[in-house]
């Protein structure tokens, strides 16, 4: 059994209040390949970056073991580029240049080694390509889970709905949420989105936590409070990883876990944000992990 994760391999350039980068390894699959790995093995990438991305890049990856046999190497092209600059809020940022390259005809590879997958993360990539990973695997997965955007809503909105059909948990912000429902109500934009297809949804609130609808019950994730972000880019991917990442682990999907599931990723992203690009999520130890989990439960722990 393993578990797989699509989703852009890229190089970013972001600008925050307290800082700026210039390429940096960054993109959804390589966060949450990354966090994923601190909780199950074996984790498998599905992705396509340029040969400018180079051997040492690679070796993010392979220091974690995580495998690279679903990821493609397009000879004489460019990997996906992104570059940002995010306002004081760290909230709200301006794209400063968007460059597809191999992203923009990519065709995901499943493997003959992939299809042992019992867990799939369908990080945020085209619907179409989202619902052609899951056909390319002959077995459906024990849990699907996909995160999305806005952008898909605005572009690509029949291809979500039918790829919403397919998964278990769908993984938004409460903007998604709302655009994906037309509700405003964060509790009725759940109600409406899970007659969609999906069995759970975790609505992201960034410094505000997480909410987790499913099984007629909800749930409420802080956030930890942190004295120094400085940079949010992929953690929500982030989150993403950390979350399937604890279920693949446990092997038993039911709410309870979905509840530890959603703390375990949302300390993994709140490592991401303390510094740029993967750089945190790459040195990390157990003993790290198990002490953000008890700030977490600490947070939220009380008696009446």
């Amino acid at each position: 059994m393993s578990l797989v994760i699509i989703g852009t391999i890229a190089f970013d350039a972001i600008e925050t209040p307290f800082g700026k980068t210039d390429k940096i390894v960054g993109g959804a699959a390589t966060f949450a390949g990354l966090a994923a790995a601190y909780l199950y093995n074996p984790v498998k990438l599905v992705g396509v970056v340029g040969e400018d991305f180079g051997d040492e890049n690679l070796g993010i990856f392979k220091s974690r073991d995580i495998q690279l046999d679903g990821v493609q190497i397009k000879k004489g092209e460019k990997s996906f580029f992104w570059s940002g600059k995010y306002h004081n809020d760290m909230n709200n940022r301006d794209t400063l240049a968007t460059e597809l390259n191999v992203l923009a005809d990519f065709d995901p590879v499943v493997p003959e080694s992939y299809q042992d997958c019992n867990y799939l993360l369908l990080g945020n990539l085209t619907p179409q390509v989202q619902a052609t990973t899951l056909s390319r695997l002959r077995k459906k997965p024990k849990l699907v889970v996909l995160d999305t955007m806005n952008f898909w809503m605005d572009t690509a909105w029949d291809d979500l709905l039918q790829v919403l059909k397919q998964v278990d948990v769908l993984t938004i912000n409460d903007a998604e949420a709302r655009q994906l429902s037309g509700e405003y109500s964060l509790v009725k934009a759940a109600e409406h989105i899970l007659k969609l297809g999906p069995k759970y949804l975790i609505i992201k609130k960034g410094e505000h936590g997480a909410l987790l609808f499913g099984d007629g019950q909800i749930f409420s994730a802080p956030a930890l409070p942190l004295a120094d972000v400085y940079d949010p880019t992929g953690a929500g991917d982030a989150f993403a990883g950390g979350f399937i990442g604890y279920l693949a682990k446990v092997g038993t999907i039911n709410f309870n876990n979905m509840r530890n599931a959603v703390i375990l990723g949302s300390a993994l992203a709140s490592f991401c944000v303390e510094k740029f690009g993967t750089e945190r999520l790459r040195e990390l130890t157990q003993e790290d992990i198990n002490q953000r989990i008890a700030r977490f439960t600490a947070l939220s722990r009380f008696d009446i």
